[in-house]
């Protein structure tokens, strides 16, 4: 027995085949190579060196050489594993596999009840396939969709496609709006340095040349710079609000091409109309009129008591409804009612007799007497 193992540590091949740094094709370990690279196949994420993949898979296609596996690989679906955990790189492939065949947006759905339920059932689908529940059944699933939603599927494609295009353009215009205002602010600082120097050495003339006082000259000279500067500002802020592209940027409108998305548009239903118990009909214009105050002592006392008044209590209101009330009989004609009711029957009565004798007249048709 080795030192290594008689101490209770791993040999160097055992180290390596747990660090996966030994393919399990070929047996060859990055210690001896360091230069070897190891490929994965999203078809069954089985990892091999480099020159395993070449041997096997250049002539075409063939069955995994992991024991176990009968898989049939090929050479062009073979690439670097990119996570370290190959689980966490198999459930990439399938969320990426999913969001390209389940692609609907949020403005594709009327309602985000709608759009979250579609959510919830393609996150079903990914969990199947990420942890083997039913894979027949939701690749069959999958497949159908994917089928009648062909066109649908490639609409969105392209509108994603143009989103992303015009993303990156954005951003291109952003930073070069930044790089200029990065420019025009280290103008300005110079310009302002500029002033300044020329401001001290004015106020050095003056001193040398005239009896003036040097706190007034200074303030002077100091009110003139920042005269100055104030006016250079201005015209900045004034250039910059003339710019529809950056005034469109900098506030996030239209003008910068940004889009904002969302559920559908939903068509405003018309506004329902006032309850009306007599369905358009009213008798008030036809047999009374009402007027504007009525002389009765309790109608006097409620439009005065406050008991009344406090609750929103109409006089007028309860004057309506009483007319209403009292002469909307005016409007009903028994005699016609009585009129079209008797019409009706004597209908049915004719044709309850006409089917009578038709029915008569069938049944002795055959007079034969079977006896």
């Amino acid at each position: 027995m080795s030192r290594a193992a008689q101490r209770g540590g791993a040999t160097p091949s055992k180290r390596l085949a747990e660090d996966g740094d030994i393919c399990p094709v070929c047996k060859s370990s990055r210690y001896l190579n360091p230069n070897m690279r190891f490929l994965v196949n999203p078809e069954c994420y089985h990892k091999m060196c480099e020159s395993c993949v070449d041997r096997i898979f250049s002539h075409g296609p063939a069955p995994c050489p992991i024991a176990g596996c009968r898989r049939t690989l090929r050479k062009p679906k073979f690439r670097k594993q990119t996570f370290e955990d190959i689980q966490v790189e198999r459930e990439v492939d399938i969320r990426r596999r999913m969001s390209k065949t389940f692609n609907r947006r949020e403005d594709d759905f009327v309602s985000l009840l709608a759009y979250n339920d579609y959510l919830e059932k393609v996150e079903n689908f990914t969990w199947n396939l990420i942890n083997g529940v039913d894979v027949e059944e939701t690749e069959k699933t999958i497949s159908a969709y994917a089928e009648e939603n062909r066109r649908e599927i490639s609409r969105n494609e392209s509108v994603a496609a143009q989103e992303a295009q015009s993303r990156k353009a954005r951003a291109a215009e952003e930073q070069e709006l930044t790089r200029l205002r990065r420019e025009d602010a280290r103008r300005e600082d110079e310009l302002e340095r500029r002033e300044k120097a020329d401001m001290r050495r004015g106020i050095i003339n003056k001193l040398a040349t005239t009896d003036g006082d040097a706190t007034s000259i200074a303030r002077e000279g100091q009110r003139v710079v920042l005269k100055k500067s104030l006016a250079r500002r201005a015209a900045i802020d004034k250039q910059r609000d003339n710019d529809p592209f950056a005034a469109g940027t900098e506030n996030g409108d239209a003008s910068s091409g940004i889009i904002f998305k969302g559920l559908k548009k939903r068509v405003a239903p018309t506004p329902e109309k006032p309850y009306d118990p007599f369905d358009g009909w009213s008798v008030e214009n036809e047999y009374f009129v009402l007027q504007g105050q009525y002389d009765w002592d309790w109608l006097s006392q409620a439009r005065t008591d406050i008991r009344h008044t406090a609750g929103g209590y109409d006089v007028n209101d309860y004057c309506a409804r009483a007319l209403c009330e009292a002469f909307s009989g005016f409007g009903v004609f028994i005699e016609d009612e009585v009129a079209g009711r008797n019409v009706g029957s004597a209908q049915s009565i004719a044709t309850a007799a006409a089917a009578a004798v038709a029915g008569s007249e069938r049944s002795d048709v055959n007079m034969d007497d079977v006896f």
